[in-house]
């Protein structure tokens, strides 16, 4: 038996009011345009965010601002002496004795003087800070420099040789050393000499960083104390490669930095940032650009939390939150101009790319929608039709 006529329109009526009532929470990937607008701040109401139109004048004043970085080494620069001999060091020792008397007969040199002389087999420094010397007893070098130790050791030769001469160099240094962990090739120990003691020398003597400087964070503990800058700073600053002291611990944590794509682009998804710059254009092009068919490109969107100073230049009065002023840049690329913005306009961390659809497109989606609901009521009558054939 058929399905009643009357039955029929009810189910058409609640099936329109049931569209009609969705309208407002179609699926949009996101806000729309206007939606975007209503949201920001105005001339007569205080927004969660404010709109900032994009344009090359705009784009440059943003790149004039010098950038600023979170943390800083130059506060951690130790003035130490370096190259100090200590407990756990193993010394080369070597003495030259001109009368020969030391160790035994030498063989003649010109005036006649007879000479010897003997290279020490390895020379531990032990947990007091002294070196045994064969002749001359324990002698303590702790807190010396390799040109001291020589002279402090001939002093305990003297009264067993005539006149002793003792050259010191440093075989393993164990003492003045650091620790360096985290995005190193060769994490460990490494050592600290006189003209090697910086922080760049010790990344380097652990085989380098293989990560992009600027997704690595340097990190310097010492005696309770912590201090901390990015690696493309220090490895650009001479005020940050500081001179580091004996017992640092040094830790390098690799921070990625991405940014975000939503709405009706080529992909949404999260994107790694390579080493070096990233314009807007360049990342239009790393989710394969906007989407033809529906994106809105006269609405371009970067949500950012811009940093106070690059607000006030571009004379933004939107109150600052913990995290930095809340801007939308928006680009309009309908119009040739917006290509050469897009080229000038840096992405940073952590932002957020979003491109709303368009409103024919919504409009689409929505009478999509309608068909949907109308082919289910046609489908309803014509299989009440066959049933009672």
């Amino acid at each position: 038996m058929p399905l009643p006529s009357t039955l029929l329109r009810t189910l058409s009526t609640l099936t329109l009011i049931a569209v009609l009532s969705g309208c407002s929470t179609l699926p949009r990937d996101g806000p729309t345009g206007s939606a975007v607008e209503r949201g920001a701040s105005n001339a007569t109401t205080q927004g969660s965010y404010v709109i900032v139109d994009l344009d090359y004048a705009v784009s440059e004043r943003i790149k004039a601002q010098p950038r600023q970085f979170l943390g800083s080494l130059a506060g951690g620069e130790s003035d130490a002496p370096g190259g100090q001999i200590g407990p756990g060091d193993v010394l080369a020792v070597s003495i030259f004795d001109p009368g020969g008397s030391l160790f035994g007969a030498g063989g003649s040199t010109s005036t006649g003087v007879r000479s010897g002389s003997q290279t020490l087999p390895a020379v531990p420094v032990d947990s007091s800070g002294s070196v045994t010397i064969p002749f001359a007893g324990r002698v303590r070098v702790a807190g010396l420099s390799t040109t001291e130790a020589g002279t402090a050791i001939r002093q305990a030769l003297v009264g067993k040789v005539g006149n002793p001469q003792v050259i010191v160099a440093m075989e393993q240094n164990s003492y003045n050393t650091v620790t360096v962990l985290g995005e190193v090739r060769q994490p460990g120990r490494a050592p600290l000499s006189s003209n090697a003691n910086r922080i760049v020398d010790v990344i380097a003597d652990r085989g380098g960083v293989p990560r992009p400087a600027e997704d690595v964070t340097v990190t310097i503990r010492r005696n309770g104390q912590v201090f901390s800058a990015p690696l493309s700073v220090v490895t650009s600053d001479f005020d940050e490669n500081i001179r580091l002291a004996r017992g640092d611990q040094i830790n390098l944590v690799y921070t990625p930095r991405h940014f975000s794509t939503f709405g009706a682009l080529g992909a949404v998804t999260q994107v790694d940032m390579l080493a070096g710059p990233l314009s807007l254009a360049g990342a239009i092009s790393k989710v394969g650009g906007l989407d033809t068919n529906s994106a809105n490109a006269r609405s371009v969107l970067v949500f950012r939390f811009e940093r106070p100073e690059v607000a006030q230049a571009l004379g933004l009065t939107q109150p600052a939150t913990l995290r930095g002023v809340p801007v939308v840049y928006r680009l309009n690329l309908e119009e040739a101009e917006g290509l050469f913005i897009a080229n000038n306009f840096e992405i940073q961390a952590d932002d957020i790319f979003y491109v709303p659809r368009s409103g024919s497109a919504e409009l689409s989606k929505f009478f999509t929608l309608v068909q949907t609901f109308t082919r289910v009521i046609y489908d309803v009558s014509v299989t009440s039709t066959l049933s009672t054939n």
